[in-house]
């Protein structure tokens, strides 16, 4: 079965550009030229759209992507066989089925469940919001808990966990 990287840490801690070093390194070969990029942010704005088309722009041919903001679950089987995939990222993801009224329980359960099954490594980037001040809001605080339990069920899967702190990976798990 494929590996499961889980990469975490706060704002602009460096957790995508070595989770994307990480999937490269994964040897894409002449079977599998391109890593797979599980992309799970939405532009609303036009902000959101900057951030999106910089990741895009940093990232070189070697990449395909795949955009998924709801069904990361099959976006994982449907890329599974073709590659090491890179989903960046989970807590955009948890955000979107927050917002879109769904059950992230059953949705986290199901991708949790997914992950051992996967024949490719996938990496997963998060951002760690737990260790900041307690959000003033109740819809805040229920992300954070959220988050902080997603977080914790997909650790427990995951063959390594890495905290990104100032660009540099601190191996957890």
């Amino acid at each position: 079965m494929g590996k499961t990287i889980l990469i975490t840490g706060g704002a602009r801690s460096g957790k995508s550009a070595i989770a994307e070093a990480r999937a490269l390194g994964l040897a894409p070969s002449a079977s599998y030229p391109n890593a797979i990029y599980i992309a799970t942010a939405e532009a609303h704005d036009a902000e959101m759209a900057s951030r999106i088309a910089a990741h895009e722009a940093r990232r070189s041919q070697a990449w395909s992507t795949h955009a998924e903001p709801l069904d990361l679950t099959g976006a994982l089987v449907a890329t599974d066989g073709r590659g090491p995939r890179l989903v960046d990222c989970l807590t955009l993801w948890l955000t979107n089925l927050m917002l879109g009224g769904h059950d992230w329980r059953i949705a986290g359960r199901a991708l949790v469940a997914a992950l051992p099954v996967q024949v490719d490594p996938v990496i997963i980037v998060t951002n760690e919001v737990g260790a900041g001040v307690v959000p003033d809001n109740s819809l805040a605080r229920e992300f954070r808990d959220a988050a902080g339990l997603l977080n914790q069920w997909v650790a427990a899967v995951a063959d390594e966990v890495i905290f990104a702190v100032a660009g540099l990976p601190l191996k957890v798990k």
